[in-house]
């Protein structure tokens, strides 16, 4: 059997916001925006640069219940959620500042990689890794 993730859905307050922080603040390409007449919302996926065919993308899902309102950019309750590797940390990092991401963690140099965290435009925590080469 094979199995593989292939869309993590991200709670959003409005698409055309989080379309315009994903691949303006964070460099990721708009994969697919279809609307979906029959439940009146948007197909959003966007991919981080480099991301192969067939992986995982991100689903920019708009809240559509009042319900689902409060866990716009609070999805695991404070705890870093997403991970975002990268293959040269300081490069992303600088860029990242510049474009105004705000990082509430600085980078550490760990026994795995190094890291720092920083929010979407909603609040949600992410890391931004670079692992380290296994030896």
């Amino acid at each position: 059997m094979k199995q593989s993730l292939m869309h993590i859905a991200l709670l959003v307050r409005d698409y055309d916001e989080a379309i315009a922080f994903y691949t303006q603040k964070l460099n990721f390409t708009l994969v697919e925006d279809t609307y979906q007449a029959e439940q009146d919302k948007r197909w959003v996926l966007v991919a981080p640069p480099g991301m192969p065919p067939g992986g995982c993308n991100l689903l920019l899902a708009r809240a559509s219940k009042d319900v689902q309102e409060p866990f716009i950019g609070d999805q695991a309750g404070g705890r870093v959620f997403l991970f975002l590797q990268t293959d040269d940390f300081w490069r992303d990092y600088r860029q990242m500042q510049e474009r105004g991401i705000e990082f509430v963690r600085e980078p550490l140099e760990a026994s795995y990689g190094t890291v720092a965290v920083f929010k979407d435009l909603y609040g949600n925590l992410w890391d931004l890794v670079q692992m380290k080469s296994p030896v």
